[in-house]
């Protein structure tokens, strides 16, 4: 049994726009894990499982972020918004720099943070979420069975939004249903997704991928300085494999790892195997 658990890791930060609710563990170099975005989700949700591993070798922090979990949400269009809160949150913990683990929304948020503010990221873990569809549609499987949970929010919606998360569906037990489903339908949980997924943002960022701008979607890549690990699962069906392709090329310093029978979520799916892989990049030289 983990010696850390949801009650004894919580703790509270005021960061100027609100509070932030976040875990902590362990001691050493910081390590900032950035969960990804969804119905129910929140810090624990997404690392709460990968405590045991890293906290012997990092100051753990897992953060709710804004309007996820027990985090106050903030105003502005969600991505830069959370970027802010984010270094916020370092400058309230007293953070000059951070190893970042993102998940999926968290590796968006992370990546961008670490263009924006190289000095404050020294090494960088994206699992999916980074990138542009080069072969594969937009939106995948996955962004529409979410989209279809938040017009219409049912329990058997969520199920389906769960499984398209993961390769294998056994994952997707009735107890994460059930937890996944409360969180979600939180009225501020629920307003928060529906600021990043609707059909219209989904056509915009088609169309925009399509378009003559598609380059700005992507223009912040070549700027992250930090070393950067981008962990795939092989089956993602919500950022598919082909998505590395032009972080892989673009970020100076950069490595992709993929893994097989694998979807979104490869800190839960493949623990074992991202937990060893991510240790040695982190702890590397």
């Amino acid at each position: 049994m983990s010696q850390y658990t949801i009650e004894n890791t919580s703790r509270t930060v005021n960061i100027g726009t609100g509070t932030m609710h976040y875990h902590e563990a362990g001691s050493g170099p910081v390590l900032i894990l950035l969960h990804g975005s969804g119905p129910g989700v929140n810090g624990w949700a997404n690392f709460g499982g990968n405590l045991d591993w890293f906290a012997p070798h990092f100051r753990c922090l897992v953060p709710d972020l804004p309007g996820y979990g027990k985090s106050d949400p903030v105003e502005g269009y969600p991505i830069p918004a959370t970027i802010d809160a984010v270094l916020r949150y370092m400058d309230a913990m007293g953070i000059e720099k951070a190893h970042i683990i993102g998940n999926s929304y968290g590796g968006i948020v992370g990546a961008q943070l670490a263009a924006k503010a190289p000095e404050r990221v020294d090494r960088l873990v994206c699992i999916g979420g980074i990138g542009v569809n080069i072969f594969s549609t937009f939106p995948g499987e996955g962004l529409t069975r979410l989209v279809d949970f938040i017009e219409d929010p049912t329990r058997e919606r969520i199920t389906a939004w769960l499984q398209s998360m993961v390769y294998d569906p056994a994952i997707v037990t009735e107890e994460l249903i059930d937890m996944r489903f409360k969180q979600a339908t939180d009225p501020m949980t629920m307003a928060t997704s529906k600021q990043l997924y609707t059909r219209q943002a989904l056509a915009g960022i088609a169309a925009m991928q399509r378009g003559p701008d598609a380059v700005q979607g992507f223009a912040y890549l070549p700027k992250v300085q930090a070393p950067t690990l981008l962990a795939w699962g092989r089956d993602d069906r919500v950022n598919p494999l082909d998505g590395a392709m032009l972080p892989m090329r673009l970020i100076p310093n950069c490595e992709l790892h993929v893994f097989p029978k694998c979807g979104h979520w490869a800190m839960i799916e493949r623990r074992a195997e991202f937990q060893t892989v991510s240790l040695e990049f982190l702890t590397r030289g």
